[in-house]
């Protein structure tokens, strides 16, 4: 996802890797997908970045599978082997800061990641995310960053802090519901960036933050939220930020946080999603993927969005996220 990867760690990459042999096939396009997106994985574990031919370890987009896998319930290996990598010590505080540097919404992210997994949050590569993230609280009810690059938390953040730590004994603090809550936009929606002078809702963010509020107990706002979601779905059922065409990133969160709730808008953006897979028409390696968009698939963007769009495809919401699917990862049946 565009948004989705939080300040420093914002990276993306492919690598690849052979198939497994022995492969269930599928004709569910959501299997088909969390299976195309475990073979893009470097040694099975992880994506990387590549920048002028230097490798890069991209833990953001590898914690978006581990997502992705679990509300497939499928390539349960690869996910297992992504939690491993990203607790290595070096992985873990590459991503969530170290010494003076402490980053909120990837600490967030993978609290809930290792939540799903689920592995011991207190002790995660030398570290402990909920501690961590607790700390990143301000007075207003805002996880915001320590960085001396600045302060890049944001609505995505806050809202995957709420339902990492609504999972926990002492469930999510108060002030920060109470603050998500404050940041909507008079028109329902809600904004991804705090304290702008024009609040601007945002699908992603209110796609997002609509999942969180539900989750900690605030059915109103998050219906309000969701009310607005429907108001800026394309005729065609997908999503787009701003005024861009629809994309599959946008889609998958929206369609996620829609189902239950709006099931003929969800209905709707599941449709889209799987105009966008590549089926058995298409080349054998690509057969699953999910395309960024109508212009066709790119190696560079086709991770991430078959990992935000299998949320919309499953409809799962991630709050409900939890591992051990299926070990195989599935290859899409054909004639």
């Amino acid at each position: 996802m565009r948004r989705w990867v939080f300040a420093v760690a914002m990276l993306c990459g492919i690598g690849l890797i052979a198939a497994p042999a022995a492969n269930a096939a599928t004709r569910d396009k959501a299997d088909a997908a969390a299976g195309w997106l475990a073979r893009q994985m470097t040694d099975g574990e992880r994506f990387e970045a590549d920048f002028g031919g230097q490798k890069f370890p991209d833990q953001g987009l590898t914690i978006d599978a581990i997502f992705a896998f679990a509300a497939a319930g499928a390539s349960d290996t690869n996910a297992g082997k992504a939690i491993d990598w990203l607790a290595k010590p070096e992985i873990t505080t590459g991503y969530v800061g170290g010494g003076t540097e402490s980053y909120a919404g990837a600490h967030a992210k993978l609290l809930l990641a290792a939540q799903i997994r689920g592995k011991n949050p207190a002790s995660f590569g030398g570290v402990d995310l909920k501690a961590g993230l607790l700390s990143l609280l301000t007075p207003s009810g805002r996880f915001s960053d320590r960085s001396e690059y600045g302060d890049y938390s944001n609505a995505l953040s806050q809202s995957l802090a709420l339902l990492a730590l609504e999972r926990t004994p002492g469930g999510a603090p108060a002030p920060a519901v109470t603050f998500l809550a404050g940041t909507q936009c008079p028109d329902g929606g809600f904004p991804l960036n705090f304290g702008e002078a024009t609040c601007t809702s945002d699908v992603d963010a209110t796609a997002t933050v609509v999942q969180a509020l539900r989750a900690t107990g605030d059915p109103v706002n998050a219906g309000e939220g969701t009310s607005w979601l429907v108001t800026k779905q394309h005729p065609n059922g997908g999503f787009g930020f701003g005024t861009n065409a629809p994309n599959a990133n946008s889609t998958g969160l929206a369609a996620e946080a829609l189902a239950g709730h709006r099931p003929a808008a969800a209905i709707k953006a599941r449709e889209f999603l799987r105009s966008l897979q590549s089926g058995c028409a298409g080349a054998e390696a690509d057969r699953g993927a999910i395309a960024y968009d109508t212009t066709g698939l790119n190696p560079s963007t086709a991770p991430r969005a078959t990992a935000q769009a299998i949320l919309g495809l499953a409809r799962i919401p991630l709050s409900d996220l939890h591992g051990g699917g299926r070990p195989q990862a599935p290859v899409l049946a054909c004639p």
